[in-house]
């Protein structure tokens, strides 16, 4: 659950987000607070309702995957933070992808605490919201330096998924990146090593599933958002601290009042020098990749005086210790053919009884 702006004075707002339903219900605790607050909300999931009961009310503000019934002329920058859930067995709440999610995106001025229903502890978040938005933009960076991005489809039941996957690839290609589409249901650790290939993988889920359900740290390669993806290939995306953090890839598609258009082809913003925060190299102007071009195919003079075409996978390939079987053409004798063994692999007639 949330709060609004300071909690500790009467005057101040407060808007209450239930992450669970517990013994006692929000409305009860809402009714609790009211003495004290005078601005207090209750935000309730973002749930698909049914089409053919609309209802004749404003539809609430929704964001981080909830919904936010604010007063005519508020706005969710004036809010506070309250967050009441977690658990007593799992007090380590940087593997709660709903907290997680409200402190990437809650306004960095204004107060968020957090409180276990188990324990009634409560404690201030901003030290972990800090670390987790340095988290966010570490990863930001790998994706500028990255040259293959992996496309999750974590979901395909949510709308506009397609054109949201159009829009990535376009974005990657207008990058100079290659990308690839992988339908894998769940991405855990171990299905996403089976691609090394891959330099960055991002996550294409419900708000309520975009960020990786495990540690960061357990992946072979980061997992990133699509605002994370956006932020890295968009030149004309608001620098960090402007721009807002969304969870929904459908914030990012065009119709939407986030959605950030790539600049023209002629703009100075793709010739603008940009220095690798991690690796210290410069990174080649995006102008000096032709947007109608993949990015990926080039002519690569070999030490043989050979020309080959190239591409992202060929080059990981290359640097690879074991690169498969060598042909070795004519290298080969020839001799005759001979009876192999005969049997299965736990007993060949040839080999004796033990």
């Amino acid at each position: 659950m949330a709060v609004t702006r300071s909690f500790m004075s009467p005057f101040s707002s407060l808007a209450i987000f239930p992450i669970d339903d517990r013994d006692s219900s929000p409305e009860a605790l809402a009714m609790l607070l009211h003495p004290k607050y005078q601005d207090l909300i209750v935000s309730s999931p973002a749930l698909p309702l049914p089409s053919e009961s609309p209802s004749p009310e404003p539809k609430p503000l929704e964001c981080f995957g909830r919904h936010f019934p604010l007063a005519p002329g508020r706005c969710l920058e004036e809010y506070g933070a309250f967050y009441v859930g977690g658990s007593k067995a799992s007090p380590n709440s940087d593997l709660d992808p709903d907290l997680s999610r409200l402190l990437l995106g809650w306004a960095p001025g204004q107060p968020f605490f957090s409180c276990c229903p188990d324990t009634g502890q409560t404690q201030d978040e901003g030290v972990r919201a800090g670390r987790l938005r340095a988290r966010r933009r570490y990863l930001v960076e790998r994706a500028r330096d990255a040259r293959v991005v992996g496309l999750l489809a974590g979901t395909l039941g949510v709308a506009r998924h397609c054109e949201a996957l159009a829009h990535f690839r376009n974005l990657t290609r207008a990058a100079g990146k290659r990308s690839y589409v992988l339908a894998l249901g769940r991405p855990t650790p171990a299905k996403l090593a089976n691609f090394p290939e891959m330099d960055v993988f991002v996550l294409l889920a419900c708000p309520l599933g975009a960020l990786a359900p495990q540690p960061s740290g357990s992946f072979f390669r980061p997992v990133l958002t699509p605002c994370e993806l956006e932020a890295a290939c968009n030149p004309a995306w608001p620098p960090p601290g402007l721009a807002p953090y969304l969870t929904h890839y459908a914030d990012l598609l065009p119709g939407s009042p986030f959605h950030v258009p790539l600049p023209p082809p002629e703009s100075e913003l793709w010739d603008a020098p940009d220095v690798s925060l991690i690796s210290g190299e410069l990174r080649p102007p995006l102008a000096c990749r032709p947007l109608n071009d993949p990015g990926c195919s080039a002519l690569t003079p070999r030490p043989q005086l050979e020309l080959a075409e190239s591409s992202p996978a060929a080059s990981f390939l290359s640097f690879r210790s074991w690169q498969g079987l060598e042909l070795r053409l004519g290298q080969t004798p020839v001799t005759e053919a001979v009876s192999g063994r005969r049997g299965i692999a736990i007993a060949y007639e040839d080999e004796g009884s033990s």
